[in-house]
């Protein structure tokens, strides 16, 4: 069963470091446990993502590319900041 997105962040046209700094400022805004999806067009988000959610505990739970300009990331916050 696929998780129950409860916020959604389009961040398509935005290079690095917009990406990740933009869900980090998205992420500190919500509640622990509540499902993030980002959409990004940058080629360094499938870097970057990960990295920002093994860095701060937070659970990255799908990453797939759309197509060849769209990447899709799925990412649960952590319980605690």
């Amino acid at each position: 069963m696929p998780p129950k997105i409860t916020h959604k962040l389009d961040l398509t046209g935005l290079k690095c470091p917009l990406p990740v700094l933009q869900t980090g400022k998205k992420l500190r805004q919500l509640n622990a446990s509540d499902i993030l999806e980002v959409i990004s067009t940058d080629p360094m988000s499938s870097i970057d993502l990960p990295h920002y959610c093994n860095q701060h505990h937070h659970i990255l739970l799908q990453i797939e590319q759309l197509d060849n300009t769209h990447f899709r990331y799925v990412i649960q916050k952590a319980q605690k900041d």
